[in-house]
């Protein structure tokens, strides 16, 4: 099926984090693209953070070496059969992460003129690439109404001001858009702009967050799955609470809306058996629905390579550690 803003494919697989941050700023290996492709899986999301291509700091003046090691990803990616999701986890003007940014995309005319600079780069960059091979993620998870300026109208006039940038040198590119809230609730404000939204696959938090420290998850209870928030224990959640939670999302690509869920996965601390029963039920939901995935992460603490849980024997593959019974699970969804 081709890829376009009104249907996506069901796309699977894994986030790549080798340009997360200014801390992990490297080259995508190709190993992580061949073994993706020899396991069956079509997808990698690069969230990226775009002080790992600017020069000397200055967001207006981008580092050309930097961008070809971008440019080695979508060409790995083109070569073997995997699907190449460039995303913005940090943009000019907007990050859900700390610190935050001194401009906002959402309230500043600056912000959004660097941003819209960036975006045209790589618009430019990459055109005439098909859709089926490579999309663009506009921003990681905008968050809270209110929060720097954020607001749905908002969104939509800086969606609609970047998809101009980018349409103005590849006017065929898929653009996504994450829904709000962290990427839990659809934005109808951007179903007439020619976009696909992607959705996230973290819930309920305080199972799949257990011990993660950036948001308070070390002082939660031990999860269980079926079960319970630790402060609502007459809630229940299970496999029927996660269709209630995606079904705006099905809903959303029922009415000619391509949807995926470019996030999801289980921290390293959660027991590996609650994990698994977890990660069963919400890939069935998804499989249900007819969206793709995609885990965060390949290697490291949510992955199947490297993640350090302690509770896994993990098998020796190619000089990692692999989740072999997390890697099986993927693979049945």
């Amino acid at each position: 099926m081709s890829a376009s803003a009104k249907k996506l494919p069901r796309w699977r697989g894994f986030n790549l984090l080798s340009k997360f941050n200014v801390g992990r700023n490297g080259r995508f290996p190709e190993e992580d693209f061949r073994m993706m492709r020899d396991w069956g899986f079509d997808f990698a999301r690069l969230p990226m953070d775009y002080r790992c291509w600017i020069r000397e700091g200055d967001p207006g003046r981008l580092d050309e070496a930097a961008l070809e090691e971008v440019d080695e990803a979508v060409q790995l990616g083109r070569q073997h059969g995997i699907h190449i999701c460039i995303n913005f986890h940090r943009a000019p003007g907007y990050t859900v992460a700390s610190p935050q940014e001194t401009l906002s995309v959402w309230a500043d005319d600056e912000g959004r003129r660097l941003c819209a600079l960036h975006w045209r780069a790589f618009a430019r960059r990459y055109a005439g690439i098909p859709s089926d091979e490579l999309s663009f993620n506009l921003f990681n998870e905008p968050a809270r109404l209110g929060d720097h300026g954020f607001t749905l109208e908002r969104y939509r006039e800086v969606v609609q001001l970047l998809t101009d940038a980018i349409w103005s040198e590849d006017p065929a590119r898929l653009v996504i858009c994450d829904g709000y809230m962290w990427g839990r609730i659809p934005a109808p404000e951007l179903v007439d702009l020619g976009v696909a939204q992607s959705t996230r696959a973290y819930e309920p938090h305080w199972l799949s967050h257990y011990k993660a420290q950036w948001v308070g998850g070390q002082n939660w209870p031990e999860p269980q799955w079926p079960g319970s928030p630790p402060d609502q224990p007459e809630v229940r959640w299970d496999i029927d609470s996660l269709r209630r939670y995606w079904r705006p999302w099905k809903e959303l690509a029922d009415s000619g809306v391509g949807v995926h869920c470019g996030e999801g996965g289980a921290f390293h601390t959660v027991p590996h058996p609650v994990a698994l029963a977890w990660l069963q039920d919400a890939l069935t939901v998804l499989q249900e629905y007819r969206i793709g995935w995609a885990l965060w992460q390949f290697r490291g603490t949510f992955g199947v390579l490297d993640s350090g849980r302690a509770d896994v024997s993990y098998e020796d593959f190619e000089g990692h550690k692999l989740d072999r019974k997390m890697l099986d699970l993927l693979l049945k969804h």
